[in-house]
């Protein structure tokens, strides 16, 4: 039976969407839904040392944010946006661009032309730029704020809106649970027993595309790529073997997690693609428990925590964060969904 996207309504507050991090990352609030006892408590995030102990280990997306937003203008003068998603190559890349267009027509950024080149579904397109795109974008773009952050970017957010432990460069925006994790915590987390491993996701339009469709599963998910590296792929399955329990870091380590996963639970190596959909009935290949951000009203993310936390306390706990304050979306508090 199809699910509504209604289902996953909930009514929030503009007030509490927060518009910038915590002071200090670790230091933003932690609600702990625990689905064996059915509880919800409350929490500071650097509690987590206390929450994870030896018997756990994380998996944490490593993926770097690109400065994807470039300013731009029509070529009569109006303002646009170019909002890049997939480099295709040095100079071409599938991105978002703000007004009407048509194939052949082109925007500046920059003192640069942008050629659009063809339109594919979503109201992207394929667009060429006069030069090598990474280096544009490195020089003259600007980081990629959802747009619930009403503002505009500032030199402190490419340092915020960046994960501590960002490698490559790839996404169009941040793997936003692992915002909150600072190298001290990490540093804490190992010595208590507590491993670390680091795979790939590039964050694009899979991730944060509205859902416009009246049924859930009428939505097509984009894919993104990912990578697991040999070593990753065994200290994964050597752990899990141990009987240890994985906790995903954020919605991005799930779904590469899962789109790699064989149904035993043995995470295979290398670069692929996902465009895994999480939506009831799923059962989890790898995954046991999982950090998170609190997610959009009827989106694709809050329909995949309700499958991993269960729909009636995921929704519960929503109600609850709305009800006391909790800062919700990329920049707010975190959840830790434990399972087992």
């Amino acid at each position: 039976m199809a699910t509504k996207v209604d289902k996953f309504d909930y009514n929030l507050p503009k007030e509490l969407i927060a518009l910038y991090p915590a002071s200090k990352r670790d230091k933003c609030r932690l609600m702990m839904v625990d689905t064996v006892n059915k509880s919800i408590t409350n929490h500071i995030f650097s509690d987590i040392v206390n929450i994870l102990d030896d018997t756990s280990f994380l998996v944490v997306n490593n993926t770097k944010v690109r400065n994807a937003r470039l300013y731009a203008k029509k070529v009569t003068g109006g303002l646009s946006e170019i909002f890049v998603t997939d480099v295709i190559d040095n100079t071409h890349f599938k991105g978002l661009v703000r007004g009407k267009f048509k194939t052949g027509d082109k925007v500046i950024s920059e003192g640069m032309y942008f050629t659009l080149l063809e339109k594919l579904q979503d109201g992207l397109w394929i667009i060429q730029a006069e030069s090598d795109i990474e280096k544009i974008m490195y020089e003259k773009g600007h980081v990629p704020l959802p747009p619930y952050i009403n503002r505009q970017d500032t030199q402190q957010d490419k340092t915020d809106y960046q994960t501590v432990y960002a490698k490559y460069t790839g996404s169009s925006a941040a793997p936003t649970a692992g915002l909150h994790f600072t190298n001290e915590l990490l540093s804490a987390l190992k010595n208590k027993g507590v491993e670390v491993i680091e795979i790939t996701l590039d964050v694009g339009l899979g991730t944060f595309r509205p859902v416009k469709t009246e049924y859930m599963e009428d939505h097509e998910m984009h894919y993104e790529r990912y990578y697991i590296s040999e070593d990753a792929a065994e200290r994964i399955n050597l752990l899990k073997s141990k009987g240890k329990k994985l906790t995903a870091v954020g919605s991005t380590s799930v779904r590469a997690l899962e789109t790699a996963s064989d149904d035993k639970g043995i995470i295979k190596a290398g670069e692929s693609s996902s465009n895994i959909f999480i939506i009831e009935p799923y059962n989890f290949k790898t995954v046991d428990n999982m950090i998170t951000n609190f997610h959009l009203p009827k989106s694709t993310l809050l329909a995949m925590v309700s499958v991993l936390g269960g729909y009636d306390l995921i929704m519960q706990a929503y109600h609850r964060a709305v009800q006391e304050n909790y800062r919700f979306f990329s920049y707010g508090d975190a959840m830790y969904i434990k399972r087992k």
